[in-house]
């Protein structure tokens, strides 16, 4: 089994191998019971559904205080359709739980990685979930730029993700997924918005402030949104796609 870093736990339940926190280790093991921990977030009574890469719920573990979202790891690209969700071990979930630790201790907002289990699939391959902790309150940067009468919310969001890219670079974390969907943005009345990354699997790190890590996670981003754009999906100019990469220190 993969070691656990600290503050985390390993066990086996069944033929899962799953790594907790230390805190939420029992209630996880009650989660995964029998079956998996994505089985038991698609069928609890009280899930929300999140659509991204394949469906994630927002569940509340059976301790009944912890609110975690569950995700099954899938593979992107081109090779999808014939990968699906099987991996190599020991998966992706490993790694992005390191990255997620790393991040954090590099003041680079992301939710905090809960717990993985992955399961055999076959001789040779492992299928795995991943659970993070829920951030309530927080709506992901298509949706708030795909309201567009609403220009201070929308501004908002883009400095907080300015921000966000510029801890990014800071951290020397290039992020090849980035998109419009995976920057998550959280505003309450009172506290200055955040811009959280999602989906920090793929994530690869360099030296810390590279310019051209930076601009590579910029140009990631708008490729995105102006892909969302030319669908329909969202609403943004090229005034604020430029102003985003202006105060991410880059060019658009």
């Amino acid at each position: 089994m993969t070691r656990a870093p600290a503050g985390y736990t390993r066990f086996l339940q069944g033929t899962a191998e799953v790594v907790a926190l230390g805190a939420c280790a029992e209630a996880v093991r009650r989660a995964v019971g029998a079956r998996s921990l994505y089985d038991y977030a698609a069928s609890h009574p009280g899930r929300r559904e999140l659509r991204g890469r394949g469906v994630a719920y927002a569940v509340p573990l059976p301790d009944g205080e912890t609110r975690v979202v569950v995700r099954h790891s899938r593979h992107g690209g081109l090779l999808a359709p014939v990968t699906g969700d099987r991996f190599l071990p020991p998966t992706r979930a490993p790694h992005e739980l390191r990255t997620a630790l790393r991040l954090a201790e590099a003041h680079v907002p992301t939710p905090e990685v809960i717990a993985y289990a992955t399961y055999p699939a076959g001789a040779v391959f492992r299928r795995s979930d991943v659970a993070t902790r829920e951030v309530v309150g927080g709506k992901d940067l298509a949706d708030v730029l795909a309201r567009a009468d609403d220009g201070e919310a929308r501004s908002i969001a883009l400095d907080a993700t300015a921000e966000l890219l510029r801890a990014l670079e800071s951290a020397g974390a290039r992020h090849p997924d980035l998109n419009v969907t995976n920057v998550l943005i959280v505003a309450t009345d009172g506290v200055p918005a955040r811009a959280l990354v999602l989906d920090v699997d793929r994530v690869v790190f360099g030296e810390r402030g590279d310019a051209g890590i930076g601009a590579a996670n910029v140009r990631r981003l708008l490729r995105s949104a102006r892909k969302l754009r030319a669908n329909g999906r969202i609403k943004v100019s090229e005034d604020e796609l430029s102003r985003l990469a202006t105060a991410a220190g880059h060019d658009s």
